[in-house]
């Protein structure tokens, strides 16, 4: 047995899952549109020609792609790692549940979402927020994408210290606020108070969103969000790998989905591409039996979200010329799980998520060519656990 690394790209779906329909993503496919596009020449911005992924195809993503939707895309090679294809059995389509459901908690109630209404959060609510917060007033009180809102209200925000708040399709409520003119402490505590207020009404997600700049041309989000969630209510792969005297390693925005439960040691807040080199670094620093489980989040915030289709293949690019550097510290004992939490198909309708399956790529020694067929969510820590033998935990 040797280290176990768990990535997750998030948003990178391989096509709508059996129940798309319930979400109005029947005939989305975040990596599928995305092939699409580029081998017919309509994803040539910043880059050119077909999806070159070759170490990602090695592994087996489009081998997924089409066991999960029967699409076959052109001019791709075998595949000689392992793979599958995961559907999420809770209810959502976001972040959270879906990382949940990988490390063991499936929720089928799923978490109160927002209707479309302005004002969108409850009187009540609001009023104690502001009370216990010590903030006079909010701007916003909408479904809005982040970047909008920020410049729609910034300006304003500024003037009157008045935090801008927002939601979206999913079960979150969100704070944007300016680090320099509201303060980053001040937006993390009020952040920490509304996720005490609106945990009673099964609101899954509080998000603190601080940018910076001087007028609505200049504003720009930071690197400084955080997520309050809460934890599942059971032990999860990350509780075992701690219960087994091992450590588990978040990267990214890992610790945050998880409420900093399970977590020996955190590393965030920077751009995805350090993130990836500080991911090997503590690879090659890690034990035997640890974990060590990671968010790649700009193809879902950078590219996902804003439907730009050539930037979500550039990123995919440049990750997969990040692989052989990940593969070259494996040992002949380390397992490597790469899959997503979710869609967000850049070609689709709207800026949500997408309902999607996703795909599931497995490089082991000795494992070659075998495909683990259509599998759930929580099965993907299924055999994360018994590769790092924790079924007693």
């Amino acid at each position: 047995m040797g280290k176990a690394i768990l990535i997750v790209l998030d948003s990178l779906g391989v096509g709508g899952a059996p129940d798309a329909s319930l979400y109005n993503d029947e005939g989305s496919n975040t990596f599928g549109s995305i092939a699409l596009a580029c081998s017919n020449g309509d994803a040539d911005i910043g880059r050119k020609g077909a999806l070159k992924v070759p170490n990602l195809e090695s592994l087996g993503i489009y081998s997924a792609t089409r066991l999960s939707t029967g699409l076959t895309l052109p001019n791709t090679n075998s595949t000689i790692g392992s793979y599958a294809v995961a559907k999420e059995r809770s209810k959502g389509k976001d972040t959270p549940t879906g990382h949940h459901e990988i490390v063991g908690y499936t929720n089928p109630i799923g978490w109160y979402t927002f209707p479309e209404v302005v004002p969108v959060f409850p009187e009540k609510q609001m009023d104690m927020l502001i009370q216990e917060a010590k903030v006079t007033g909010f701007l916003g009180n909408k479904h809005a994408s982040g970047e909008d809102i920020i410049k729609e209200y910034g300006e304003a925000h500024l003037d009157s210290g008045y935090p801008i708040v927002y939601t979206s399709a999913d079960s979150v409520f969100q704070i944007a606020a300016h680090e320099q003119g509201f303060g980053l402490d001040r937006l993390y505590e009020t952040c920490k108070i509304a996720a005490e207020i609106f945990n009673n009404l099964r609101v899954q997600r509080i998000i603190a969103r601080p940018f910076l700049g001087g007028n609505k041309d200049k504003f720009f989000r930071t690197k400084n969000r955080k997520d309050f969630i809460s934890p599942p209510p059971i032990n999860t792969l990350c509780d075992k790998v701690i219960k087994s005297g091992k450590k588990c390693f978040g990267i990214g925005k890992i610790a945050d989905i998880f409420g900093h439960r399970g977590i020996s040691k955190s590393i965030s807040g920077m751009s995805d591409d350090k993130l990836f080199d500080e991911m090997l670094n503590v690879i090659e620093k890690a034990n035997t039996g640890d974990l060590i489980f990671a968010n790649f989040v700009e193809f879902d915030t950078l590219y996902g979200h804003r439907r730009d289709l050539p930037g979500y293949a550039r990123a995919l690019e440049k990750f997969d010329k990040q692989l052989p550097k990940l593969f070259s510290i494996l040992n002949r004992d380390d397992f490597l799980l790469i899959t997503a939490d979710h869609g967000n198909d850049p070609s689709f309708a709207g800026t949500d998520h997408t309902r999607e399956q996703v795909p599931v790529l497995i490089k082991k020694h000795n494992l070659i060519n075998k495909c683990y067929g259509l599998i759930n969510f929580s099965d993907i820590g299924c055999l994360v656990e018994s590769f790092l033998r924790l079924e007693k935990y």
